[in-house]
């Protein structure tokens, strides 16, 4: 598997067994299978200009309880990933792992020497100073919602740079670390609208950070890096004020019903406890590719764990999505496992 692949790559998962792209399950995908309501005629935007961006970081802004001149937008949150490692220039990168492939990457493209905290097993490990500090909150791929109020602390006793990368943040009720950004001067928020919002499509990720870190951030930004389209979506989206509760809700509700038939399936050794959108487990009998093999008599496509760290080849990671996407994951693991 390669080292940086994610889940999602359905154009090749029905090519590899011959079928059309709308007939496969795909629970490898962690994007929201709820979407909020968009009002808006796309065929009628203009685009003969180019784009404003003040509704949009307003809109965002107001989302996420800031100010509009303490955040940055960018063409997905891998780009602002990739920004931020560029911009920081330090040498030294810490990341509590497993966690999101883009950061070894980024670790990788900018010549960043790197460790890595095995954060499944303990968190309170000695820290290098001056170190950019990476911690997902919720973690991916096992969905775990830490508090770091802790850990915020003692990264900032060691003179870390810190991203918490709170992506999967909106799946849950927890509190956002936005609230440290003026008590930590070093501190950067990620916030990718993709999953929550249902969006991947639509290239926007957010930095959040003091006045100043986002000001100096600003000074390499081009004048124009959204789409009119990436703008008025994301726009329209926040507008649908229902949104966030009635996910939250039915996500739950999926998810406990996911896991339960994973638990009542057989083939699975271990659950993790997971806040997110998604379920991280250890098989049994099968390794990820094993399982995946089997799942493709089903049109199912789950993703396979194997490439993050400190993961063996027995990890899979199944995305909650609609109740018949599931009642067919029910049907095809009781199959297998008689």
């Amino acid at each position: 598997m390669n080292t940086f692949e994610h889940g999602g790559d359905v154009v090749s998962f029905a090519k590899s067994i011959d079928c059309k792209i709308d007939e496969v399950i795909d629970l490898s995908s962690n994007i929201n299978f709820i979407k909020p309501q968009i009002n808006c005629d796309f065929n009628s935007l203009s685009i003969s200009s180019y784009p404003k961006y003040e509704k949009l970081y307003e809109a965002i802004a107001n989302n996420y309880n800031v100010k509009d001149f303490e955040l940055e937008l960018y063409n997905g949150g891998s780009s602002a990933i990739f920004t931020l490692f560029r911009h920081l220039n330090l040498s030294h990168c810490t990341i509590y792992s497993p966690a999101y492939l883009e950061y070894k990457k980024a670790c990788t493209i900018y010549k960043y020497d790197y460790n890595l905290i095995n954060r499944l097993e303990r968190l309170d490990v000695p820290l290098e100073k001056n170190s950019l500090v990476i911690f997902v909150n919720p973690s991916t791929p096992d969905g775990t919602l830490y508090d770091i109020d802790k850990l915020l602390e003692y990264w900032d006793q060691q003179d870390a740079t810190i991203l918490i990368d709170e992506s999967f943040l909106d799946f849950t009720e927890g509190t956002s670390a936005v609230k440290y950004i003026h008590r930590y001067e070093r501190l950067y928020i990620l916030k990718s609208m993709t999953k929550f919002y249902s969006s991947a499509g639509i290239r926007v990720g957010t930095l959040i950070s003091n006045k100043l870190n986002i000001d100096e951030l600003k000074k390499f930004e081009p004048m124009w890096k959204l789409s009119s389209f990436d703008s008025e979506y994301l726009q329209e989206a926040l507008k649908d004020k229902k949104f966030k509760k009635v996910a939250r809700a039915i996500n739950v509700k999926n998810k406990i019903y996911l896991e339960k038939i994973l638990q009542n399936s057989g083939l699975i050794d271990y659950l993790f406890n997971s806040s997110a959108n998604f379920v991280l487990a250890r098989l049994k009998n099968y390794t990820a590719k094993q399982f995946q093999e089997e799942l493709k008599k089903y049109k199912i496509m789950i993703r396979d764990c194997s490439n993050f760290d400190f993961l063996d080849e027995k990890f899979i990671r199944v995305a909650v999505k609609s109740q018949n996407d599931l009642d067919a994951l029910k049907k095809a693991l009781d199959a297998i496992s008689k």
